[in-house]
């Protein structure tokens, strides 16, 4: 292919980089969040690259948000869960774990869950996989009209044991299916134990897949006879044609883009111990990196737990967009509510007048009036500095007061975050390198890493598109997880593992993948007999040596090992290709002198203001200065240095 495009819709912007020209070309439009479609369409044609989408010569590979924003929203399909009897409450009882634990009369949230209809059925499978009361073809005739007669969109089954054997479920999927409806099949969304957890991914890849569906057939569309690829939440990309009936696996699309861009940058710079903090208008994202990317089986998404394979990440809502106000008792507050891309911050000029994180680096001079964000937004620091102005006044502070508090609040509920996925799981973060990306992430990383007593720091070249970039980079992947029988032994998983690999390699087949360019790699879930939490490692057909690493890793992680037998709970095989895009142009550089000097209202001195693209390669730059370029700003506290990398990265130490 000529060009390869990564998109990534947000919730305020939608970020291009195009690779496969001597420079790496990025841009950014406004979000259409009615019609996410309508802002890659528009930036596809802004870019000049219509004759290459028409030729085929385009390949896109986009990190979408539609999953994540119907879900938060509850905008999924209508949609019929169908069970066994006497397991029809399951779902809303979950695993009893309530928000308030020592409220005795709290008011349950709305769900859309809530609000599912269930049919079930007498079927059932013994905890061996053994049929203990069968199913005939009266029953699914029966269940196939009660689903009718609630005329659902979409339908997911989810029956006992039915990822040790899935004959159930799978001829009641093909009844369901003649009758034009679509299914969702546990054994094929997640065949692992754990009863609540299986149906709640079914039931959310049933309730969003027509949403999903629908959005992707309309961007395709646009984009044909282009290929069009989807990032996963698992860090790799699938084909938009498979991605439409997998769209509880696209709940984390747009982030996981980012962390492919900051495993590459670990790589060149020699650093595996990374900590990612990607900040853009509307949410904050952080993840931390110890080698590789990190998945994990207990993520959220809102009220919703989701078992699927997903990147380790933690969101919060705070972003360059998010509205501060005061409260009753005059305490300020920053997000989560955000300005989002309509009328979005005060200072875009739009219509906006509560004042934001943004509006609040303006009125700090941290954002000029000279640069344009996106590379075409004016800066109206009038309006910036109203909005700010009026939220001061109700707070009893100066202007310039109550913007300091509204970035240090900000910086303090990110900082929080980043405890999260470092300290609360034994990690230091003085043993880490903060990366940070995003377009408004390289205004905060200098505060971040203070409060967190970190010494070093990356903001990457075009690092306000990275999470775009890093889309490019993904690998095309397939997560494939069983769960084992209780005597499976080594033999077993061997022939498990094989059955897995082969359905894997097949899927990216399909996507014209070469057999030779899959790389297939196997690990195990274990656990001591009687807990329920497993630590996964790789497997190489030797059970005692995983076992002894499983003793190994245990007391690594929690300080003990015990006498006890281990469980062999699941098998986990992933298959991937490394993507064929090309790799981006070194620096050039310019002067490396800065465009002017600036007053801040906070220094005394005037401040350097750098372009990005005039820094030259080894250039090192002394705090306080600013470095700005079209898609995002650095501020360079006080007491932290910059060197330039000959790939243009800023290497910041404290």
């Amino acid at each position: 292919m000529a060009y390869w495009l990564g998109v990534d819709t947000g919730g305020t912007f939608t970020d291009f980089v195009l690779l496969g020209e001597d420079e790496p070309r990025i841009h950014k439009v406004l979000s259409t969040p009615a019609a996410p479609e309508q802002a890659i369409l528009q930036g596809i044609r802004e870019m000049g690259l219509e004759d290459a989408l028409g030729a085929g010569e385009l390949v896109i590979v986009h990190g979408t948000t539609v999953a994540t924003n119907a879900a938060l929203e509850g905008q999924g399909a209508r949609t019929v869960l169908v069970t066994n009897q006497g397991l029809e409450d399951v779902p809303l009882i979950g695993r009893q774990n309530r928000p308030e634990l020592y409220n005795l009369t709290p008011i349950a949230a709305p769900s859309a869950l809530g609000e599912t209809p269930v049919e079930s059925l007498p079927a059932r499978l013994g905890a061996g996989g053994e049929e203990i009361t069968a199913l005939d073809d009266r029953q699914i005739q029966e269940l196939v009209s009660r689903v009718s007669a609630h005329k659902p969109e979409s339908v997911a089954v989810n029956l006992l044991f039915s990822y040790l054997d899935p004959d159930h479920e799978n001829r009641l999927g093909r009844a369901l299916e003649e009758a034009g409806l679509t299914v969702s099949l546990s054994s094929q969304v997640l065949p692992l134990r754990g009863e609540y957890e299986r149906g709640l991914a079914t039931w959310l890849n049933a309730w969003l897949a027509p949403r999903i569906r629908h959005y992707l057939n309309r961007l395709s569309t646009h984009t044909r006879p282009s290929p069009l690829t989807i990032m996963q939440s698992n860090g790799g990309t699938v084909a938009a044609e498979q991605a439409a009936d997998r769209a509880v696996n696209l709940l984390l699309s747009g982030p996981a883009g980012g962390l492919n861009a900051a495993r590459r940058l670990g790589r060149e710079l020699g650093r595996d111990h990374l900590m990612t903090f990607d900040m853009g208008g509307t949410s904050t994202d952080v993840a931390l990196l110890d080698g590789d990317i990190r998945l994990t089986r207990d993520g959220h998404i809102g009220p919703y737990p989701v078992a699927v394979p997903m990147v380790d990440m933690h969101t919060i809502g705070a972003g360059g967009g998010s509205l501060a106000r005061a409260d009753d008792a005059g305490l300020l507050h920053v997000g989560p509510r955000s300005a989002g891309a309509h009328p979005g911050p005060a200072c875009y000029g739009r219509g906006g007048t509560e004042p934001t994180v943004t509006d609040a680096n303006v009125v700090l001079g941290r954002l000029q009036p000279e640069f344009a964000l996106g590379g075409s937004l004016a800066l109206d620091e009038d309006a910036a500095r109203a909005a700010v102005n009026r939220l001061a006044a109700r707070l009893g502070l100066g202007l310039e007061d109550a913007a300091r508090g509204i970035i240090d609040l900000a910086n303090e509920h990110m900082s929080q975050a980043l405890r999260v996925i470092s300290i609360q799981k034994g990690f230091d973060p003085a043993n880490f390198t903060l990366v940070s990306f995003g377009g408004a992430g390289g205004l905060h990383v200098c505060a971040l890493a203070d409060n967190l007593g970190m010494r070093q720091a990356v903001v990457p070249v075009r690092a306000g598109v990275l999470s775009a970039e890093g889309l490019v980079y993904a690998p095309r992947k397939r997560e494939l997880i069983q769960a084992l029988p209780a005597d499976a032994d080594g033999q077993g998983v061997d022939t498990l593992a094989r059955d897995l690999d082969r359905h894997g390699r097949a899927e990216l087949a399909a996507e014209g993948v070469a057999e030779t360019d899959i790389e297939t790699t196997v690990s195990l879930d274990l656990c001591y007999q009687g807990q329920s939490s497993t630590l996964a490692l790789p497997w190489e057909g030797d059970a005692a040596a995983c076992e002894a690493a499983f003793h190994a890793l245990h007391e690594q992680r929690y300080g003990h090992r015990l006498a006890l037998p281990v469980r062999r709970v699941n098998v986990r095989v992933r298959c991937q290709a490394a993507p064929r895009s090309p790799a981006p142009a070194a620096l050039t550089g310019g002067t490396g002198e800065p465009a002017w000097h600036a007053r801040l209202p906070e220094l005394s001195v005037p401040v350097p203001v750098y372009r990005r693209e005039a820094l030259k390669p080894e250039q090192c730059l002394e705090g306080p200065a600013l470095i700005f370029e079209p898609v995002g700003t650095v501020y360079l506290a006080p007491g932290w240095r910059a060197q330039v990398h000959f790939q243009g990265h800023l290497l910041m130490t404290r």
